[in-house]
């Protein structure tokens, strides 16, 4: 027979944890919600240099003409939808982990950038999309009269 220290506040933690999965719940949807509905969105990095903003999306399984970049009013908008193959019939699946469906991602870009002057590579599953930064913003300082 194995002794067990006695904690007082377990039952505290047990029900913080309960209470936190709850809520994680309510802020993503549900994971069974989620896997329903298929919806998912690609994991990005964001990362810059002096003379442009690079982003990295992994959007694995989804081919090139199924992904939509695009920019307005400084906001980088990646939409795109990843297929499921219907080879398989629906009884015959065992275990469905993977997320199919549309997604969208949106990222608020600095007043910095050239919107008109965005590459955009696809390869190897990775979406890389750099956009070039302006000179220099120019302040203007203007003095003030005094009356």
């Amino acid at each position: 027979m194995a002794i067990i220290k006695f904690n007082p506040y377990r039952e505290f933690n047990m029900l913080q944890d309960e209470m936190n999965r709850l809520f994680n719940s309510f802020a993503r949807g549900s994971d069974l919600q989620t896997l329903a509905e298929g919806t998912w969105a690609p994991v990005v990095d964001i990362y810059e240099n002096k003379d442009e903003i690079m982003i990295d999306a992994e959007i694995p399984g989804v081919s090139q003409e199924d992904i939509q970049v695009s920019i307005t009013n400084n906001i980088l908008t990646i939409k795109g939808e990843k297929k499921q193959h219907k080879e398989v019939k629906e009884e015959n699946f065992h275990r469905v982990e993977r997320s199919y469906g549309m997604f969208s991602r949106s990222f608020s870009l600095p007043a910095s950038v050239k919107s008109d002057m965005v590459k955009a590579t696809f390869k190897d599953g990775v979406l890389r999309i750099s956009i070039q930064k302006q000179d220099e913003v120019q302040t203007n300082n203007f003095p003030i009269e005094v009356k």
